[in-house]
């Protein structure tokens, strides 16, 4: 993971394009049909994917001589796709020059040469080599029928607290003692900073890009999760003692988030709940993180 405060996003071409009807002649035994599809394709742009907001977005902040941002295409397509994959960015305007095409073989070993502070894909399998070698990832769900994001000139992301921006040590405490026990852990640990999770230099990085103030684009946050008081308090005291700021918190005691989410309309939703992120995947971007107990055998909810 980089120390710079320059963000590095990595990001595969089906999390940036629309490649849906594409993928659904792939066979990882053999690609051939895929890759003809594609190759006979080359001149014409893909639409949008779910991800395409959030980097034209986080582009946006490229102005000038500032190159505060940068998108790199990491992607297990072959280099003769990859000629499609530039062709749409040129289409779309998007200011991408690095790409990583790597026929069929894992991709998530470029990452580190890469320095990304995050990895965006839709295929599981990377998302958690990439997690396991200690870079921050989701898994994005692809959805053709999401509501069109505004280029509004800001860019909002939500996270989720335990598991993602914050370690799962009280989530532990919650699966393993309950409800009743796990506030009344986190009311005697109030002033205890959890320890980070796997999306917290991201956020880091993203309250260091807003302080730059070069972009017209502006950042805002939130933390959309399940807690609830008593144990509101050790969350937003963490976040103190990181130095960091989220703009909204929303303690939703359980509720369905999903709601809530298409009221904050984000660009991207991070959450480590599988059954979280089915939800609100159908109203918002969204992004699987495969990290913490709930994600350990025995313990995933489905």
């Amino acid at each position: 993971m980089t120390s710079s405060t320059k963000i590095t996003i990595a990001v595969s071409t089906r999390a940036l394009f629309d490649f849906e009807a594409e993928n659904q002649v792939f066979r990882e035994d053999d690609p051939s049909a895929y890759c003809a599809l594609q190759a006979a394709g080359l001149d014409v742009p893909a639409s949008p994917g779910v991800a395409f907001p959030l980097v034209r977005k986080l582009l946006a902040f490229n102005r000038g001589e500032s190159n505060d941002v940068e998108v790199a295409i990491l992607s297990r397509n072959d280099p003769v796709t990859g000629l499609r994959v530039f062709t749409s960015a040129r289409h779309h305007a998007l200011k991408i020059s690095r790409a990583i095409f790597t026929s069929g073989a894992q991709p998530h070993g470029y990452l580190a040469p890469l320095e990304a502070n995050l990895f965006l894909s839709a295929h599981a399998p990377d998302v958690r080599e990439a997690m396991a070698a200690g870079f921050a990832a989701a898994r994005v769900y692809p959805a053709s029928g999401l509501p069109a994001t505004a280029d509004d000139g800001e860019l909002r992301i939500a996270f989720d607290g335990d598991s993602v921006l914050f370690s799962d040590e009280a989530e532990r405490v919650f699966r393993q003692r309950h409800l009743q026990e796990f506030n009344a852990h986190e009311a005697r640990h109030a002033h205890s900073p959890l320890p980070p999770g796997p999306l917290k230099p991201f956020l880091s990085a993203l309250c260091a890009l807003r302080g730059l103030r070069r972009s017209r684009v502006q950042v805002r946050t939130a933390l959309v999760t399940a807690r609830r008081a008593p144990a509101h308090e050790r969350a937003i005291r963490t976040l103190m003692a990181w130095g960091v700021a989220v703009d909204e918190a929303m303690f939703l005691g359980g509720k369905d988030k999903t709601r809530f989410l298409a009221e904050f309309r984000p660009d991207i939703f991070f959450d480590d709940h599988e059954r979280n992120c089915e939800s609100a995947s159908q109203l918002v971007a969204t992004g699987h993180v495969p990290y913490g107990i709930n994600n350990e055998s025995g313990w995933v909810l489905h």
